[in-house]
Order: C-alpha cells, then structure tokens, then sequence
C-alpha cells in the first residue's frame, strides 16, 4: 500500500470511530431519556433533535467508506469473485468509477446544502437552537470519502492489470 492508502485508511478509521461514536451516544441519549421519562417524568430536552440532526447521518455517513473497505456491506455480486483476464479488470474498474460518479454527485449535492445552511445561518428551532450546517455535513464528507476510496480501488486495479 502507497503512502496515499495509508493516509486515506487513516481517515476512514478516525471516521468510523467518529461513526461509532455517534451509535454509542444515541444508544446513552435514548436509554438516559426512556430513564427519566419512566422514573422521574421528564424527558431529556434535547435527545430528539441532537439524535435526529447530528448523529443519524454522522453513523450514517461516516463509516461509509471503512465498511466498503472491509467488504462489509451487504452486495448482490452478478459477476463472479475469481474471474480473471483484462476483460474482467475492466469491468471491474468501470463498476468502482461509475459508483464514484454517483457518490461525487451526492457528495457535490449535499456539500452545496451544507454550504448554504452555513452561509444563511440556518437552525432548527427547539430547546437549543442548533445550526443546521454541521448536521449536514457528516453526508458530503463520509460520501466524499467513499468517493475517493472507489477511486483509489479503481486505479489500483488498473495497476495491478498492466503489471500482471
């Protein structure tokens, strides 16, 4: 792996334990809440909204690119594993490029929307009054990482087909 890979596996494992995180701090957020609601009546005020806005897309978003990485999403392959020869390596490499193209669209998509809601300033309104930029965020980045990683996986493929 060049020095690239390894700086680009280094960003995905810090976003996916930011990913995590976000899980842990859901799952702490709802019981702490269903806890006070049962035994004392009073929600936690801002459970709903950090929930909603922040950490669904960050655990959404973020482990994006280490899960591909790892092959850990769920895929339906309709072409075999162990296919060899150039014509396999190219489709091989065309799929990775035309999933790029995808997630640049979306990472292109959503960093205006976040770019927008920074620039206006928007917020949500409730208990905390929380800025909207920074929910919407976590999506452009963990897409915009996946995109690199497809990128990445394409044109080592491509070097791994000449130099075999």
């Amino acid at each position: 792996m060049n020095t690239f890979g390894k700086y680009l596996t280094r960003v995905e494992d810090i976003l996916h334990y930011a990913g995590c995180l976000s899980l842990l701090t859901v799952a702490v957020l709802l019981n702490a809440d269903i806890l006070m609601r049962l035994f004392f009546g009073i929600p936690i005020q801002i459970q709903f909204e950090m929930t909603e806005l922040y950490l669904m897309p960050a655990l959404a978003c973020l482990s994006l690119s280490r899960v591909f990485r790892d092959g850990g999403h769920l895929a339906l392959d309709v072409i075999p594993g162990g296919l060899s020869g150039p014509h396999w390596h190219l489709l091989r490499i065309f799929r990775l490029l035309l999933a790029a193209g995808f997630f640049a669209a979306v990472t292109y998509m959503s960093g205006q929307f976040a770019f927008e809601a920074f620039a206006q300033g928007e917020v949500e309104f409730g208990a905390v009054d929380w800025p909207l930029g920074w929910a919407y965020l976590t999506v452009p980045l963990g897409c915009g990482i996946l995109m690199v990683r497809l990128l990445y996986e394409a044109t080592e493929e491509g070097v791994s087909n000449t130099s075999s």
